[in-house]
């Protein structure tokens, strides 16, 4: 309805601009949420046929990463790490590897 009192419309026109703020703030957190899912799940959902394998070669990494890291336990010269770490194609094998150099650099320090 119309009214003709300023001092009301101004209270109808802060009300509106609340109501708008609070439902912009709705929609940004439901757009976050979407945004920030985990991939795994979804892509497990999307791909159903192929989850069994893509288990067994999560499996055959994880021995591959365990396996690296007791051949890093044994290796002490941070340039011998240094050209594995060079070599290496994946991101977890390279965060292994700078984690062994780190570590004999703080055994080097002491």
């Amino acid at each position: 309805e119309a009214t003709l009192d300023l001092a009301e419309r101004r209270r109808i026109r802060s009300a509106i601009r609340e109501l708008q703020r609070q439902e912009l703030e709705r929609d940004e957190e439901t757009l976050a949420s979407k945004r920030f899912r985990p991939e795994r799940s979804s892509h497990r959902q999307d791909d159903k046929e192929n989850w069994p394998q893509s288990c067994r070669v999560e499996e055959e990494q994880q021995e591959a990463l365990t396996a690296l890291s007791e051949q890093l336990k044994a290796i002490t010269s941070v340039e011998e790490l240094t050209k594995l770490l060079r070599a290496a194609g994946e991101y977890e094998e390279r965060k292994l590897i700078r984690a062994a150099i780190r570590k004999l650099r703080a055994q080097e320090i002491e």
